[in-house]
């Protein structure tokens, strides 16, 4: 790792003008760009303590050998030489556009002289009319034909055109009223382009007008028995109807806006964009980005505005984001320049936009949780992620059971662990384990950690020990032969697979932790990791320096997995487990009784007043309970103070049986006895 004070500039040597700056490697590849309203000011806290600095630009600044400026005149020259650096470069430390893919956009080539409907993709071309994107071509074409009854405009190429004007017959489009037929002269050229005006209307928004003038004409070849007429554009008005149900509208007509929302994690984040035209939805794309630089929700919307419009996508009235650019003014300059008119940025605030942004917003969510699953689920994927960490970690094999420990409590209380199970890449819930830390009061994840992997491996041991896996197995002994990792009823033992390898959320005290607790117990045959969350660096045991697996690694990915589900699994276990706490009763401590019987009691009884008052004889009665166990219950009620009166707050009424109050606020009285935790 470089140091960044060996390349930081001269204070007085940047300019404090706007401008874009390149940070190079040791071999001079450019590993970021960014931009600034004044480079000295945002290039100075590159060059602070590192330990100032979020954990992904401090890994930026200590791979970079150098650093580099260009002055710009604005703002908005600053924003457009940025994403032009950023797409000649492709620098590793900026946002990365997993789906950069292109989308397909329906197209009227009006710079022809017969204009020609088509489905096109890339960059957009002068004199041609777009409408879309869509996300597939089919839907395109769907449209498309279902217009075409109505505007038999051309859709062929231009080789089959020609073809057709030299042997004088049409295609068969042409025969069968899909198409107006000007290649061999059914419509002059200036009739075709009307035709392919009105396309275009169409397509714009602009139906209304054009289906009342349908409508009329319908009405008036019935007036005067041209039924053959009516009935045609009869059927004309119909497919033009499907047509517009297939975008629905949601807003007001003459809307154009784009709506564009995020999902994201510490990780990634997905995009998703509508585009509206004329109140309706004609279009939707989305990609996944890989947050590999310090960026928030504001920077994930400049970048994705950048990615959008920047390759020639044409730009609306409104563009519509979850929060603004800061700062935002250059980015309305630069959208409003691409326009040619005034551009309206912003976030909605309230009524039917407000309401379609946060149906983007759920799409970019599922679109996410969608990416997340594919990844996780692909064999390929799964396999190299698995080779990755055995040889990022110098394993003889790749881990096909990987184990991994997780600590949580709340300010020392309640503090658990758990254990959870990955098999060939994939979760194996059936596995998962969890554990309360018995052994000492407080917080200390690093003896806690010690105990949760002493107490999983010495029951392994014990397990293996009872199966006689300490001795040679003998070749007619199938269940000792088979590993001994069931019990005498053919269940799978609980501890009885060890992982190939050992994974503990945590840095270097917790891996110490873990080691040792495995060199007590004389295990040596487990590969052990840990995965420190800030940088999300590699920590083997005895090592000084982390290893660190690239952000595109989907070993990485693997482990990040693993880790975040053991952290969800621990986090689940110890809210339940001080909600338990919180709400425990007297009958919720009492040995040998539980969740079913406590029920029956007080179904039985009515209140825990009148079970208090009550026999070991009428104990019995209630169905489930024994003379031994009515005992135990009698015991322990009477063995306590009860507890004081409910009152109701509203009125100061004392209620004597809490069990049958009415509704209204209820507190009850301070007791003298303490209350009692669930073991």
């Amino acid at each position: 790792m470089a140091d960044p004070s060996t390349y930081r500039p001269a204070p007085g040597a940047i300019p404090t003008s706007p401008g874009v700056y390149k940070f190079r490697d040791a071999h001079g590849r450019v590993i970021y760009v960014g931009k600034a309203k004044s480079l000295r000011p945002r290039l100075s806290s590159y060059f602070q303590d590192l330990a100032g600095l979020h954990p992904r630009t401090a890994t930026m600044v200590t791979t970079a050998a150098s650093v580099e400026w260009t002055v710009v005149a604005t703002e908005v020259e600053a924003l457009q030489l940025e994403y032009s650096w950023i797409k000649e470069y492709d620098p590793r430390f900026n946002v990365k556009y997993r789906d950069d893919k292109s989308y397909p956009e329906l197209a009227v080539t009006l710079n022809e002289e017969y204009p020609r409907v088509q489905v096109m993709r890339g960059a957009h071309k002068k004199g041609v009319r777009y409408f879309g994107p869509y996300g597939h071509a089919w839907a395109i074409r769907e449209t498309v034909d279902l217009l075409l009854r109505v505007f038999p405009v051309r859709t062929c190429s231009n080789g089959v055109f020609k073809r057709a004007r030299q042997v004088g017959r049409p295609c068969l489009l042409g025969y069968i009223g899909k198409c107006a037929a000007p290649c061999v002269g059914k419509v002059s050229a200036d009739e075709h382009r009307a035709l392919a005006e009105d396309f275009c209307d169409f397509m714009a928004g602009r139906t209304g007008n054009y289906l009342r003038r349908l409508e009329d004409e319908m009405q008036e070849a019935a007036a005067e028995l041209e039924y053959e007429k009516a009935a045609r554009l009869r059927d004309d008005i119909g497919a033009l109807k499907r047509a517009m149900e297939k975008n629905a509208i949601v807003l007001a007509d003459a809307t154009d806006a784009d709506l564009l929302a995020l999902a994201e994690d510490e990780l990634e984040a997905a995009v998703q964009i509508f585009h509206v035209r004329g109140g309706r939805v004609r279009g939707q794309r989305g990609w996944v980005t890989d947050k590999v630089e310090d960026v928030d929700t504001a920077g994930l919307v400049e970048h994705a505005l950048q990615q959008l419009y920047g390759g020639g996508e044409s730009v609306p009235r409104e563009v519509l984001v979850p929060a603004l650019p800061e700062p935002a003014e250059p980015v309305r300059e630069w959208l409003g320049g691409l326009r040619g008119s005034q551009v309206d940025l912003r976030v909605p605030q309230r009524g039917d936009k407000k309401d379609l942004m946060a149906t983007v917003q759920r799409n970019a969510q599922q679109a996410l949780a969608l990416h997340k699953t594919k990844r996780a689920s692909d064999l390929t994927t799964r396999s190299r992620a698995l080779q990755e960490i055995a040889d990022a970690l110098e394993l003889d094999s790749v881990p096909l059971r990987i184990e991994c420990y997780d600590i949580s409590h709340l300010q020392g209380e309640d503090v658990v662990a758990s254990m959870v199970v990955f098999e060939d890449g994939l979760a194996r819930k059936s596995e998962y384990r969890r554990f309360q830390i018995r052994g000492f009061e407080g917080q200390d994840d690093v003896r806690s950690m010690h105990e949760v992997i002493s107490r999983r491996f010495r029951r392994y041991l014990q397990e293996r020990e009872q199966t006689g896996e300490w001795a040679v197995p003998e070749e007619d002994d199938p269940d000792t032969a088979a590993g001994g990792t069931r019990d005498e009823e053919g269940r799978p033992k609980r501890f009885a697979y060890p992982p190939q390898l050992l994974v503990v959320d945590g840095g270097q005290p917790q891996v110490a932790a873990a080691r040792r607790a495995l060199d007590e117990l004389g295990i040596d045959d487990v590969a052990l990791c840990g995965l420190a969350k800030r940088l999300e660096e590699v920590w083997l045991p005895g090592e000084d320096d982390p290893v660190v697996l690239p952000r595109s690694s989907e070993g990485l990915y693997l482990l990040q997995r693993v880790r975040d589900e053991a952290h969800r699994f621990a986090i689940s276990y110890q809210r339940n487990k001080r909600s338990k706490r919180l709400t425990a009763g007297e009958l919720d401590s009492v040995p040998g009784l539980g969740e079913t019987r406590r029920r029956a009691l007080l179904k039985h009884f009515g209140s825990l007043k009148k079970l208090r008052a009550a026999t070991v004889d009428e104990l019995c009665e209630v169905p489930g309970i024994g003379r031994r166990t009515a005992q135990t219950v009698a015991e322990a009620l009477s063995s306590r103070t009860p507890a004081a009166p409910a009152v109701n707050t509203a009125t100061g009424e004392i209620i004597e049986d809490g069990a049958e109050q009415a509704a209204g606020p209820v507190a009850a009285a301070p007791q003298t006895a303490p209350s009692q935790e669930t073991p």
